[in-house]
């Protein structure tokens, strides 16, 4: 592994994202990270790989740029601006490029690295940190809160998820409460399971004050 290609990573992602508020910011990269680094140990990935894909994953987002093929392309750029090794870097883009929950419609990983990137994102979304990232991204999008007249939805297309009309505790149903049976690795379905359920006990009180039931 090249330490100085991952601590050049990590000073780019956070130039670029220190300011984002939507809850793909520089803090939400470095926790991939570590979880990253983390599963990866425990489940004998390639660990530059992880590290890598990790850190550059969100600056190909698609909601941070104006299209998912201009964002990889600055992810591209990086690498062949940073002489990161043609496998390795086909390997990172590989992951970066497939990942994405895409409403539940996004497919399998197919290198163990690319499982981890995505449990480690996806571990990310859940527990008290997903709480909080949940309605951070919903503010950013001009989102309600909740609104009971308003259903969560159970099948959509990429397109549905990313620019249909939603509300922060939707978005537990449409996304969050499926993520932990969707975890690849034993490390991170582990480590999903006490995160569903916070997030589980902090609906149902959510719920509980908004009848005036507590």
């Amino acid at each position: 592994m090249n330490p100085m290609i991952i601590e050049q990573a990590a000073r780019f992602v956070r130039q670029e994202l220190a300011e984002e508020s939507s809850g793909h910011d520089w803090r939400h990269i470095e926790r991939v990270w570590k979880l990253a680094r983390r599963i990866g140990a425990e489940e004998g990935a390639d660990l530059f790989i992880c590290e890598l894909a990790a850190l550059l994953h969100d600056i190909a987002d698609e909601k941070l740029n104006e299209s998912e093929a201009a964002g990889l392309a600055k992810v591209r750029g990086w690498l062949e601006e940073h002489d990161v090794d043609a496998e390795a870097a086909s390997c990172v883009m590989e992951i970066i490029s497939t990942m994405s929950f895409k409403g539940g419609k996004g497919g399998g990983m197919r290198t163990i690295e690319g499982r981890v990137v995505q449990d480690a994102d996806r571990l990310d979304a859940l527990g008290a940190i997903g709480i909080a990232r949940t309605f951070a991204y919903s503010g950013a999008k001009g989102q309600l809160t909740y609104d009971p007249d308003l259903p969560w939805r159970d099948d959509m297309t990429p397109e549905e998820y990313r620019k249909g009309r939603s509300t922060a505790v939707n978005h537990f149903h449409e996304k969050l409460f499926k993520l932990k049976d969707l975890m690849n690795t034993k490390t991170a379905r582990e480590l999903a399971q006490e995160r569903h359920a916070y997030m589980e006990e902090f609906l149902e009180r959510f719920l509980a004050e908004w009848n005036g039931k507590m």
